[in-house]
């Protein structure tokens, strides 16, 4: 009979966590797993998932507005930002409710409270019942960070904005991310007067320069005021109930609301961490190796609490191989390379591989660049100016693609498949012989014959 009450302890039910608990079950390990708010995590419950669910919302406006441009006659549109939450909070509540019964269906025993290290191989939940455990994983996600300027209390963040009670005429938003360009996004087209202010020279920071610039110019075309190299100094609650803000350029503006989108910080602050010596490194992660072990034995962390790459998916496939690793006796890593990724932005990015700042200062040889950018074939009938923009980088030496960059309708989609080309290595020759899929957006990828540089 084991000395412990489990063979595994997961502090956190996101989408690790919870992957990391159902595979070391199907492995017979006995496990626990204990949340403090919700089953899902961040994704499930105030991210990806309802944000992609406000995307769709907001793209109606669009898809309304040019419909009579193909024969439709759509009588005048109604948006019910109430009837959106609602609708959400269904979905997301259904999910919870499927994590929860997969983790039954598992036999994890699953505990509704915040956990914390008090000793090796011990934790306790609020309340003070306390588990052994043989091996304790970590994976408790992040949190978005609010800057530290007077009367920042008086503005929201990512997890606030899902909840609004009503949808304000005007917001702010601070930062120029991921999280805050599809939230600029997705709210302009609900009708709210959108201003997003970034300390910045460009907006996503870490993105190909020619993305950056294209989403720009798309945002901007789309009512968007975007003030660059500014950022956030003071906020006040006025006496309309909205917020007067100052800006570090001088200006002091009235809106309905602000949003703060200024990052995220891994959760480790109150797990007992250094109760057993699991070291923070110096970005506020746990500092863990290639096989998510910390720097105390018999612990493990994963996901964003880890700061490694902050995606959903890469939280599960570090999730799914700490557990074989550990308790299947199937021992692999996940790859952190070429990992594609999406901004939900109107329109999306869809993105794989290297930047062309980033092959020219990696690649010895030098990079050749191929891009093309034209007017969308629904763009022609519907009468919107929405253009698409693809971008591949190669290698001059090996011929092999580097990176994919898209701008445009389905380029998240386009880019979960040409993933899999770049992962295997594909090259230029390779794009150039596939036929062609017309009419297709995506038939402009391996039509591209002409250097542009």
């Amino acid at each position: 009979m084991s000395q412990f009450d489990y063979d595994l302890f997961v502090i956190g039910a996101g989408s690790g966590g919870v992957r990391a608990a159902r595979i070391a079950a199907s492995h017979g390990a006995r496990v626990a797993i204990a949340e403090e708010f919700r089953v899902g995590g961040t994704c499930v419950i105030r991210g990806c998932v309802p944000k992609k669910l406000y995307v769709l919302a907001s793209r109606f406006a669009d898809e309304f507005r040019e419909a009579a441009g193909f024969g439709w006659t759509v009588p005048e549109a109604e948006f019910s930002w109430p009837k959106l939450v609602a609708a959400k909070e269904a979905e997301i509540s259904r999910l919870e409710r499927a994590y929860s019964a997969n983790l039954e269906k598992s036999s994890v025993a699953t505990f509704p409270s915040r956990a914390v290290i008090t000793a090796p191989h011990t934790v306790q939940l609020d309340g003070g019942r306390s588990f052994t455990a043989g091996r304790i994983l970590i994976a408790t996600g992040g949190a978005p960070v609010k800057p530290n300027v007077p009367g920042v209390e008086f503005a929201i963040t990512s997890n606030e904005v899902f909840y609004l009670p009503a949808l304000p005429e005007t917001m702010i938003i601070v930062g120029g991310g991921y999280i805050a360009v599809e939230f600029a996004c997705l709210l302009q087209r609900l009708g709210v007067k959108v201003t997003l202010v970034y300390r910045g020279e460009a907006i996503l920071r870490g993105f190909d320069d020619d993305v950056r610039r294209v989403l720009t110019e798309a945002m901007s075309a789309a009512g968007i005021e975007i003030l660059i190299r500014t950022d956030l100094k003071h906020i006040e609650e006025d006496k309309a109930g909205g917020r007067r803000v100052t800006l570090t350029n001088g200006q002091t503006r009235h809106v309905g609301e602000i949003m703060v989108a200024t990052g995220r910080k891994p959760n480790t602050v109150g797990l007992g961490l250094e109760t057993v010596g699991v070291e923070i490194n110096t970005a506020g992660a746990i500092a863990v190796d290639d096989q998510s072990r910390t720097t105390a034995p018999g612990i493990w962390a994963v996901g964003d609490v880890t700061n490694r790459i902050n995606l959903t998916p890469v939280a599960i496939r570090e999730g799914h191989a700490f557990a074989d690793t550990v308790f299947g006796n199937k021992p692999w890593l996940a790859d952190h390379r070429l990992v594609p990724t999406a901004v939900f932005s109107t329109p999306e990015i869809g993105t794989v591989g290297l930047s062309e700042e980033e092959a020219r200062a990696e690649c010895g040889g030098g990079v050749t660049i191929f891009q093309t950018s034209f007017r969308a074939m629904k763009a022609t009938l519907s009468g919107s100016g929405d253009r698409v923009f693809m971008k591949l980088v190669v290698d001059k030496v090996t011929d092999k693609i580097l990176g994919v960059h898209i701008v445009g309708e389905g380029a998240a989609e386009m880019a979960q498949l040409l993933a899999i080309s770049v992962k295997m290595g594909a090259t230029k020759a390779d794009f150039d012989a596939t036929m062609p899929l017309h009419p297709s957006a995506a038939e402009e990828l391996v039509t591209m014959r002409t250097p542009v540089r």
